[in-house]
Order: structure tokens, then C-alpha cells, then sequence
């Protein structure tokens, strides 16, 4: 198989409403391009080439070793397939062309029309639909089965528009066949652009095979103009996600009301609740049970664990971990085996060592905290003077008393113990006692 893959993404979207360009928006998590690029990849392309203009600085942002050439000016799709004649000048194979907005198409349903281009030894194919309702795209004209041409909406006179296969603007092309006709093409029309669907005409008219293959499910079509259209996109790529992982043996509550990005992985067995957001590249084990209103990020994520009502962001959680209700795990967390954090109890660049307790209404930062410790309530490692951030350590079977400040830079042994109330502002031996409190005052009769 040669194949390369070509994606129209020089266009501004004005229709988005947006600074950003149209094919960076992300649906389901992922910018469109992106999505696009990931279904390519799964066809073993040689190479896949963007074509881009308006802010392409974004577009090359989001991307990593992608190649492309630019469209200056954007004179219709005929003239942005141009743009990369004299990169595929010395290429003898095919050419898959696509834009960068139709992020619903799979990469079954291309796969299946190269298979079909190869076999009909077509030229040209083109990806068609059929609409009962085609109002807006171009009609496929066919005789004896064969596409003799694409007349778009604009330019078909009332018996073309009675025709419901559509083009789905899709291509797959010889190479040199497919220059040649480009080179050939005029703007000769309402627009004014030069049409990359006029190469049909042309090579029909040189005795040149154009076949369609037609599309079953034309939702794949859908074509991202605006934030209505995205947000349509997003949900059709959510309902596949989640259907996808009820197929590999997770457990949802309620697959409309769960939120799963395309990258996540989860294992089987798993029970997700409604209201579970799970985003960016999460990978979450087997037999958890995530709770409602918990929101995980980037997050890695070990074997029967559960996560109620909690926000954990670029951290990772080993097995039978229990966590929240009303946790916050923030970026560089690492909570071990059998680790439990309570209600209100917030972990930051910490690393927290197996059975590791901390209850209720506490905030630890940067810090390390030793094996089957305890963390009473209303504990604060004071990490932050203003200018720079320091490393509370404490040690193994170590109990801190509720309310206890722990100054940083400081370091607690094993076995320690803090006093309720304390402030602890020097390090403390393994084995002793830290109570810092002032001696209590008591005024009788002081209301009076």
C-alpha cells in the first residue's frame, strides 16, 4: 500500500466565532486536526500533509513533527491541493484527501474506501452519503454507475437538486493523475475559487474511471462550521467512547451523564457513577469505583481504588487507595498502596507512602510522608514563605496531632508524635514527643 494522506486546514472558520483556527478546537478533548490525524495513523499512511494558512503558528502548536505547506491565499480547495504539488512531485502512489473539520470519520470507513479505490482501479474516488435532505452539498451526477461530476448547491438547476448521494468531501486520488487535472482547473464560477471538485469533469472527460463509495451512516460526514456543530461532534465521539469501554467491560451508571475524553483508558470492572469527567490522558485500573462529581486529569490510576466527589489533576494513586469525599489531589501527587485521604484534605507535589491516613480538612505540600502515618484533622504543612517553597519529611508510624502547623523546612522521625494544637517549627527525633502551645489564660467572670 503507498497512501498519503492530504488535510485542508488553511481556512479562518468565521462561522466559529473564534480567535482561534476552526480545526484546533477540541472535540471530545482532542483538537479536531488532531482526532483527524489519529484515525490516518491507524491506516499505516506513508504521510500525512496539512495544509494550512490562517494563524498556522496555533495549529503547528498543538502538533509534533507534522508536515505541511502553506496557502497564502485562500482560493478555494482546488488551489490548497496545489499548494503541494511540488512536495509529492517525485511520489508514485495514492493521495487521501480530507478536511480538517470532519472529525467523526473512522478509520474503518477509510480504510474500507481505499480498499474499494484499489479495487474498482479507479482514478478517483470520492466518499458520498445519501441525504433525503441534501440541501447544501454537492450532488454526485453519475452515469452507468460511474461519476461523470459534483455540482455544487449553488450552481444544480432543480433536477440535479432532486439528488440525494452528497459529496462528503473525501477523496482518494492517483497522485500524478490528480495534478495533472488540478492543473487544469479554472475559477470559472460563482465563487471565483478554483474547485478541487472539477477534476471530476476533467477526467471524465478523458476517459478517466471516478467511482463513489457511498457511506452507510452519514453522521460521519458532519462537518464542524460552528460551536453548535462542535458541541453535536463532541457528544457523537462521547457516545462511541463510552460504548467502546461497555464493550471492553466498564460499568456505567449512566453513559449519557458521563464524561470521558478520547485518550482515557480504563479497566474492566470498573464502576463509574453520573457526573464522572475523565480527561486528557487518564488511565484508570480495574475494579475502582469512581463516585459522581469527580473530576480526573491526566491521572494514572492503579486497581480497585474509589474516588468520590473529589478533583485529581497530573497525579498518580496505586491500589486500594480511598479518597474523598471533597478531595483535591493537585499536579505531582503520588499517593501509595492502601493510602487513604478524607473529606477536605487537599495533597500537593507530595508523595504519600503505603497506608498513609489523613482524614479530615488538611493541606499537605511538598512533602513526604512515611508508611501507616497518621494526619490528624486541620493539619497544614506551612510550605510557602512568600518567595520560596520548602520540603516537609515525616517519617514512618508517625501520628501528628489534630491542628498542628508544621513549618517547613522540617523534618519529623519515625514513630514522632505532635501535640493538638501545635506549631512545630524544628525538627523532631524519631520516637519524641512536640507540643508547642502557650499556657492557657482564664478570666472568670470576663462577659461580665
Amino acid at each position: 500500500m503507498r497512501l498519503k494522506s492530504l488535510i485542508l486546514a488553511a481556512g479562518k472558520g468565521t462561522r466559529m466565532k473564534s480567535d482561534l483556527p476552526k480545526v484546533i478546537h477540541k472535540v471530545n478533548g482532542i483538537p479536531m486536526v488532531k482526532k483527524i490525524l489519529n484515525e490516518l495513523n491507524k491506516l499505516n499512511v506513508e504521510e500525512n500533509i496539512l495544509i494550512l494558512g490562517h494563524k498556522k503558528e496555533l495549529i503547528l502548536n498543538e502538533l509534533e513533527d507534522i508536515k505541511y505547506v502553506t496557502q497564502e491565499q485562500q482560493l478555494g480547495t482546488g488551489h490548497a491541493v496545489l499548494q503541494a504539488k511540488e512536495l509529492l512531485k517525485d511520489y508514485n502512489g495514492d493521495v487521501m484527501i480530507l478536511c480538517g473539520d470532519t472529525p467523526l470519520l473512522r478509520s474503518e470507513t477509510l480504510k474500507e474506501m481505499y480498499d474499494y479505490h484499489k479495487k474498482t482501479k479507479s482514478i478517483t474516488t470520492i466518499l458520498t452519503s445519501i441525504y433525503e435532505k441534501p440541501f447544501g452539498y454537492g450532488r454526485i451526477v453519475k452515469e452507468n454507475k460511474n461519476v461523470v461530476g459534483i455540482i455544487e448547491e449553488k450552481e444544480a438547476s432543480d433536477e440535479i437538486k432532486k439528488i440525494k448521494e452528497v459529496n462528503a468531501g473525501v477523496y482518494c486520488c492517483d497522485s500524478s493523475e490528480l495534478f495533472k487535472a488540478l492543473d487544469k482547473i479554472t475559477n470559472e464560477n460563482e465563487k471565483g475559487e478554483y474547485y478541487l471538485t472539477d477534476i471530476v469533469k476533467i477526467q471524465v472527460s478523458e476517459n478517466k474511471k471516478v467511482s463513489s463509495f457511498i457511506l452507510d451512516n452519514n453522521e460521519e460526514i458532519l462537518g464542524v462550521n460552528s460551536k453548535i456543530e462542535l458541541a453535536k461532534a463532541s457528544k457523537v465521539l462521547r457516545k462511541r467512547k463510552n460504548n467502546e469501554l461497555m464493550e471492553n467491560g466498564v460499568i456505567f451508571m449512566d453513559p449519557e451523564t458521563t464524561y470521558i475524553e478520547e485518550n482515557v483508558q480504563v479497566g474492566k470492572d470498573t464502576l463509574l457513577y453520573p457526573t464522572v469527567i475523565l480527561q486528557g490522558n487518564t488511565k484508570i485500573g480495574e475494579k475502582c469505583e469512581i463516585i459522581g462529581n469527580t473530576r480526573i486529569i491526566n491521572s494514572n490510576l492503579g486497581n480497585s481504588i474509589t474516588i468520590e466527589s473529589s478533583v485529581i489533576e497530573d497525579s498518580i494513586i496505586e491500589d486500594l487507595v480511598t479518597m474523598g469525599p471533597f478531595a483535591h489531589l493537585r499536579p505531582k501527587s503520588h499517593l501509595k498502596n492502601k493510602v487513604h485521604i478524607g473529606n477536605f484534605v487537599e495533597v500537593k507535589k507530595s508523595t504519600l507512602e503505603p497506608g498513609v491516613k489523613a482524614g479530615h480538612l488538611t493541606y499537605l505540600g511538598n512533602a513526604t510522608i512515611g508508611k501507616d502515618t497518621n494526619i490528624g484533622a486541620g493539619t497544614i504543612t506551612c510550605n510557602y514563605d512568600g518567595t520560596n517553597k520548602f520540603n516537609t519529611i515525616i517519617g514512618e508510624n508517625v501520628f501528628i496531632g489534630s491542628s498542628s502547623m508544621l513549618v517547613a523546612p522540617l523534618t519529623i522521625g519515625d514513630k514522632a508524635l505532635t501535640g493538638a494544637g501545635s506549631v512545630i517549627t524544628k525538627d523532631v527525633p524519631a520516637n519524641a514527643l512536640a507540643v508547642e502551645r502557650t499556657k492557657q489564660l482564664t478570666k472568670l467572670k470576663w462577659r461580665k
